[in-house]
């Protein structure tokens, strides 16, 4: 990972723990849109499993106008915006600075307003040229483990040997993408003209499963999504269970999978449409079993990656067509 990266994502930990040492850090709140919400969500999961500190996930607006009564000066704000220009998001990081909170952002473009805002941004880097390793989730579940160091000071040879592994998790993706690349590619033929598809995660992994269904599928895809909690399957969503609707559904490695497979066990009896991801299949070779459900949602993401770009060869819609996103004021 470059220095640059490393060294803002230092000086972020290092703020921690001086508000540590202080005993100024009451809550800690995830605050994005759109698909920075998976990311968010995956690593609030993770703060409420090793933390007695509560953290809280909000889309931004949502924390702009419904700001939580216990948000104050002792909390950490983190925001993520790529383009480090959406409104609300920035707003949400400016707030953060304005109440004397520690404000950390994640962003591609330095500089960014949201960058600005923020009283210590981080960078990632973006694009085909970009290595894998400064890309932002690898960035960002460094961050996380680096920030644990911080947070739960009496397991910090955990989370060093956490954040060391994140070196390996280029490798890890590209060979979870091939290890299902023929399902996924299969399952968007199959599926390329269907106008709806649910998918359905729980735990670590929900946050991918939930961008799946709002920025990949209806976003980009144009196709009608909902993203169904694995616990929540059976108290409503279950009924709309047909052997000709089609799920995608991830099962989890970690605390959670007794939901997925219960979840899995009823949908397989009743719909032939499944594209099925278990996480306990890919290759964690490097990584701590102990940590291994936090490294799980990015190499689900590779997986999902493999399925949309095949969707969308096979629909002839292209992931970067918008209708209304930057067509117009809104």
């Amino acid at each position: 990972m470059k220095q640059e990266h490393m060294q803002q994502i230092a000086a972020a930990r290092q703020a921690i723990e001086g508000r540590m040492k202080e005993g100024k850090i009451s809550r800690i709140y995830f605050v994005a849109c759109g698909g920075s919400q998976a990311v968010m969500m995956s690593a609030q999961y993770m703060f409420d499993r090793e933390l007695n500190i509560p953290s809280a996930t909000y889309t931004s607006n949502e924390f702009n106008y419904g700001t939580p009564k216990a948000f104050d000066a002792s909390s950490i704000v983190i925001t993520i915006s790529h383009s480090g220009a959406t409104p609300e998001t920035v707003a949400a990081a400016q707030r953060a600075t304005d109440s004397g909170a520690l404000s950390i952002a994640f962003s591609n473009v330095v500089n960014s307003p949201l960058w600005r805002a923020a009283g210590y941004p981080i960078h990632y880097d973006h694009g085909e040229e970009a290595d894998e390793v400064d890309k932002g989730g690898t960035v960002e579940l460094r961050a996380w483990f680096e920030f644990l160091k911080a947070l739960d000071p009496q397991n910090v040879a955990r989370w060093q040997a956490a954040s060391d592994a994140v070196e390996s998790l280029p490798d890890l993706k590209a060979k979870a993408a091939e290890l299902y690349r023929t399902k996924c590619t299969e399952y968007a033929d199959r599926t390329k003209r269907e106008k709806l598809i649910y998918t359905m995660g729980s735990g670590a992994n929900y946050g991918e499963m939930y961008s799946l269904a709002i920025c990949w599928l209806m976003e980009m895809q144009w196709v009608n999504s909902n993203c169904i909690h694995s616990g929540e399957y059976f108290h409503g969503p279950f009924e709309v269970t047909d052997f000709d609707v089609p799920f995608i559904i991830s099962v989890g490695n970690g605390a959670t999978r007794h939901l997925d497979e219960r979840a899995l066990a009823f949908a397989s009896e009743f719909s032939k449409e499944l594209l099925v991801i278990d996480e306990r299949a890919f290759d964690y070779s490097g990584v701590p079993e102990n940590v291994q459900e936090y490294f799980a949602p990015e190499l689900l993401g590779a997986v999902i990656r493999v399925f949309v770009e095949a969707h969308a060869h096979d629909t002839g819609h292209s992931l970067s067509v918008r209708r209304y996103m930057w067509q117009m004021k809104y």
